[in-house]
């Protein structure tokens, strides 16, 4: 199958990036290289970092980016590792990065994922397929407590425990081994009238499943901060999120880093010495146009956040 995949905000991001000549970027969640592509246009002097924890999406990257052979350094990696990722590369500092967290259209569409309720396939959803957790062993070894609390925590599911409750007592007597047998035992545990609004039954489930097995979450603050430790000052960080569980992490860790000082307002003098390390450029998030909306509905829930550097 072909990786194809359409950036969202593509341009919206990259302008706010603003690339400059012989800068050095870094695209935490290469994909396709859409948005490796737009920076690497904007300038003939730019060399760009593309990292992606899926080896299918580093080939396709490389394909795409051809034409800036020499410029590009392929990494297969999790961007959270950015830190040792560039050490590795022998960089220092970098001018400005960018994080689409969404699944890649590849990703959803190919049934042997097992990304989507949309296609039978086997439970897998390992965006690095060499990852030793695989949502087969989410569904199958996880306690009745650990999966209504993933499924709440990660999916925001009202049904979260009778939901858990169904999957234990379905593979006592068998093992649940496709995303359809999943979702027909999502489908049996919410009663019809809940099933007729929100959507797909299954969506806030396999959400949440995917979200354990690739632990998207927990790495998130952590590695929003090293990235802004190696930011020149002046460069900018863009986060393209898709639910609002990542959005809220992002929006909180923006909003800490651009604190300055905490003392009581009754203190005369600061005695803490905080300084913010970042100012806020996109104080409400950037929302995709009607004309993205229409061309790639999966653009729909989108939101794009940017910070600038402003100290070494």
């Amino acid at each position: 199958m072909e990786f194809k995949h359409i950036s969202v905000l593509l341009g919206e991001s990259v302008d706010a990036l603003k690339v400059t000549d012989n800068g050095i970027y870094v695209d935490g969640t290469l994909g396709g290289g859409g948005h490796s592509y737009e920076i690497l246009r904007r300038s003939d002097s730019v060399r760009l970092v593309g990292i992606d924890r899926d080896k299918e999406a580093i080939a396709a990257a490389k394909k795409r980016l051809m034409e800036f052979d020499g410029r590009v350094s392929f990494v297969n990696d999790n961007f959270s590792n950015v830190l040792s990722i560039l050490e590795n590369l022998g960089i220092e500092k970098i001018n400005g990065a960018v994080l689409d967290l969404g699944v890649s259209s590849y990703q959803l569409d190919n049934g042997e994922r097992g990304f989507s309720y949309m296609h039978d396939a086997p439970l897998d959803m390992r965006m690095n397929k060499d990852d030793n957790l695989s949502a087969y062993d989410v569904v199958n070894t996880y306690s009745q407590d650990e999966l209504t609390n993933i499924f709440y925590s990660y999916g925001e599911e009202n049904w979260s425990k009778r939901i858990a409750e169904f999957i234990v007592k379905k593979r006592e007597t068998t093992p649940i081994n496709t995303t359809f047998e999943l979702v027909d035992i999502i489908k049996s545990a919410i009663p019809q009238k809940a099933r007729l609004t929100g959507g797909h039954p299954a969506k806030r489930i396999f959400q949440a499943i995917r979200i354990e097995v690739n632990n998207e979450l927990k790495i998130l603050d952590r590695a929003i901060r090293d990235f802004v430790t190696v930011i020149e000052p002046g460069g900018r960080l863009a986060i393209i999120t898709f639910h609002s569980l990542e959005d809220r992490i992002v929006k909180n860790t923006f909003k800490d880093l651009a604190t300055g000082c905490t003392c009581p307002k009754s203190f005369p003098v600061c005695v803490c010495g905080r300084k913010p390390t970042v100012k806020i450029i996109s104080r409400k998030p950037v929302l995709p146009r009607d004309e993205e909306l229409e061309l790639n509905s999966r653009s729909k829930s989108a939101k794009l956040r940017v910070i600038e550097k402003i100290v070494g």
